[in-house]
């Protein structure tokens, strides 16, 4: 029987990575994800480590490019992994650029360096079609087959048939009725599960609902002629919020609204938004529908992008100073390093602020301080400076790109051939346990365990 480890996303939600054994010669991975927040060593250098041998390593597949999924790489590729990396036709494309900005923060700024490694992963890199079964070469009598995940674009999750047996990884599945990528829908069969649980034990706001949130908080912004920071990681958040605040200022046509500034402070950002765009044919129904009105859902004319450090400073001090009613959508999205961090430092002390938290926010982050200490006036460390949280705190659960528990029941319920075994990763404790409980109820001769 195939073995299964876990080198990842077993004690929390980030480290991804996940070893499918077929025998003592031959190992496929599956992502291979850097540790974040509580669940990291404390310096970037260190949480991309490998701490597994990969001798036996034949093929990497790659559900999507979140750093938290893909962040070990650079190490996986220094330590010999010369093997391919299957992934879908838009992580292909995504992929390199996430591991360029990987390099510049926890390896090396050395341009040269970084050019080179990019250049031997692309001539890695195999992209595939969704819903279409390929062969695991050279992995004698694997074969494989990735589905769209509605998570980010390029998400998948990933089958795999070996000896008759289907094993499937979830990946992170998205929220149905998110907006820009269609849903995921349940496969035919799987015989055993390994699922995400981040969001294992709670409920999402409806899509109406997290909307007209959305906009109670930005009119308080115009209001009280203040910035709202959102913290959104750059691809997938980013975009999603992007698509909605199009839409709410289309609704609000010759009002205050159409003056107000829409500001993407991430060049990785923007390069993903700019693919967002390009790749359009992997949008939902609605969103290709609005494009063909002629609005640019991804591109509207509030929208500003800025590219260098010192302009980056410089917007910092403005808005800091000015008092103008802008948004600010920056990395990191759990607020532990990147730009939004001098953002925070600005302006987290005063109250005209709104800080809005779109996405999980991961035990020991500054993200996770901010939302727990921030509505009670307390206060935050960030770059180790003790920061006043005077700004008002807002979370807005339904913006996540993960599942939440209805939607993780019911890809498992959908199944015509439920699994034998469901392993639970990719979640706080609390979370993978109320997720064990509900599963248990609609698969219960399954054996359903969390590693």
């Amino acid at each position: 029987m195939i073995e299964i480890k876990h080198h990842g996303a077993i004690s929390g939600v980030t480290g991804s990575c996940h070893e499918l054994v077929l025998d003592k010669n031959t190992s496929v991975l599956i992502d291979c994800g850097m540790f974040q927040g509580a669940e990291s060593s404390g310096s970037e250098s260190s949480n991309l480590q490998l701490d597994f041998p990969i001798d036996t390593v034949k093929a990497l597949f790659i559900t999507h490019c979140h750093i938290d999924h893909v962040g070990r790489i650079p190490s996986l590729i220094a330590a010999g992994f010369n093997g391919p990396i299957f992934a879908s036709r838009a992580t292909a494309q995504l992929l390199p650029l996430v591991l360029e900005d990987a390099m510049k923060i926890g390896v090396t700024r050395n341009k040269k360096l970084i050019s080179q490694f990019i250049k031997l992963v692309e001539k890695l890199i195999q992209p595939v079609d969704y819903k279409q079964w390929y062969p695991a070469n050279p992995v004698s009598g694997l074969r494989f087959r990735f589905k769209p995940a509605g998570h980010i674009l390029g998400s998948a999750y990933i089958e795999f048939e070996y000896n008759k047996e289907i094993i499937l990884f979830s990946g992170d599945l998205g929220a149905p009725y998110a907006p820009l990528l269609p849903a995921p829908k349940s496969p035919w069969r799987a015989d055993r599960l390994i699922i995400e649980s981040t969001y294992g034990d709670r409920l999402h706001e409806s899509r109406r609902e997290r909307r007209k949130n959305l906009q109670q908080i930005i009119r308080h912004c115009l209001k009280d002629a203040g910035t709202v920071l959102i913290p959104a990681f750059s691809i997938g958040r980013t975009q999603e919020l992007l698509y909605e605040l199009e839409g709410i200022i289309h609704s609000q046509k010759g009002t205050a609204w159409e003056a107000l500034d829409v500001i993407v402070d991430s060049p990785l950002a923007a390069k993903f938004t700019k693919h967002y765009r390009n790749l359009s044919d992997l949008w939902d129904a609605e969103a290709k529908a609005r494009r063909g009105d002629g609005r640019h859902p991804l591109n509207f004319a509030q929208l500003i992008t800025v590219d260098s450090h010192r302009q980056h400073l410089k917007l910092v001090n403005y808005l800091k100073n000015s008092g103008r009613p802008a948004i600010v959508i920056a990395a990191s999205g759990m607020c532990a390093g990147g730009r939004i961090v001098n953002y925070l430092k600005a302006l987290l002390p005063d109250p005209r602020t709104d800080v809005l938290f779109v996405g999980y926010q991961a035990e020991g982050t500054p993200g996770r301080d901010i939302q727990k200490y921030g509505p009670s006036g307390g206060y935050v460390y960030l770059d180790n400076e003790k920061t006043e949280i005077n700004a008002g705190v807002h979370t807005i659960g339904g913006y996540s790109a993960h599942a939440d528990q209805k939607d993780l029941i019911n890809f498992v319920k959908r199944m015509h051939h439920k699994p034998k075994e469901i392993r639970i990763v990719h979640g706080d404790s609390e979370a993978k346990w109320a997720l064990r409980r509900e599963l248990s109820k609609i698969c219960p001769e399954a054996d359903i365990h969390i590693p």
